[in-house]
């Protein structure tokens, strides 16, 4: 079984492949996403790793590797040593150097956050390209990747629990609420008004960003969406062609086996 590990601000997302199973393309057998903590130590995080693998009835034994993408440089240490220590196994961290299949084509290719590269490493051996590969996490990125291959870059801004939790902290009059689809677009109270300019507002801006993404990459652009609120997104436009929610996952697996075979 491999073990990928995405570690991100908000979440920790966690998936075990069966890597010898005889299908075309190894299994995602378990997936977990929990709450990234940012004071946990990593005695805590192998505990937890240990207590995941107890739960599905595997032991560190039965991990054949581990591959890591982190955007929190805090707690990348924490968890490698929590790997090392608990799981026996020295974690492939996705970094530079590392195998990936593509062509970073950034300014400074160390400054690509490396769930980014998982997501567009995937995207180009699922998929193909040309495509736009929208990412809702804390922040909403799109991320822009050619036919051959090559990660242009893309755009940045702020995810949509962000941006609830922005508008609660600094506009006195407005509450903390849960991201749900409004009666209708029109709000006619204020926790409507709030969950309309949330949701409706975020799938117009992925409308206008996709249209402007394929007036650079191509009328043939593919459109792929993974994150915890893709899904929300995706029910309100139909210009998101594909849900991947474990898209990340996918990546680590393949870049794993790139640095492996």
């Amino acid at each position: 079984m491999l073990l990928t590990i995405d570690l991100g601000n908000t979440n920790l997302t966690i998936g075990l492949y069966d890597v010898g199973a005889k299908h075309a393309s190894p299994l995602l057998a378990h997936h977990w996403r929990l709450a990234t903590d940012h004071e946990r130590m990593p005695d805590e995080y192998g505990l937890q790793f240990l207590g995941l693998l107890e739960h599905v009835g595997l032991t560190p034994a039965d991990l054949t590797g581990i591959c890591l993408a982190s955007v929190v440089p805090p707690l990348t240490g924490r968890v490698t040593q929590a790997c090392r220590e608990y799981l026996q196994q020295e974690p492939l961290v996705v970094d530079t150097g590392v195998k990936t299949g593509i062509r970073i084509r950034y300014d400074d290719p160390r400054a690509v956050g490396a769930d980014r590269v998982a997501d567009a490493v995937a995207v180009f051996k699922l998929y193909g390209g040309p495509a736009c590969i929208i990412d809702f996490g804390t922040a909403t990125t799109f991320n822009a990747l050619t036919k051959d291959g090559d990660y242009l870059g893309g755009a940045i801004t702020a995810g949509i629990n962000l941006a609830a939790d922005a508008l609660f902290q600094h506009a006195a009059k407005l509450q903390r609420i849960d991201l749900q689809r409004p009666p209708s677009v029109i709000g006619r109270n204020t926790v409507h008004a709030m969950q309309s300019g949330l949701l409706f507002g975020y799938v117009a801006m992925v409308e206008g960003m996709v249209s402007r993404f394929r007036v650079e990459l191509g009328e043939d652009m593919k459109v792929i969406a993974t994150g915890g609120l893709a899904e929300s997104v995706a029910r309100e436009t139909s210009v998101i062609q594909i849900l991947a929610p474990w898209l990340t996952l996918d990546g680590l697996r393949i870049i794993w086996e790139l640095n492996h075979s």
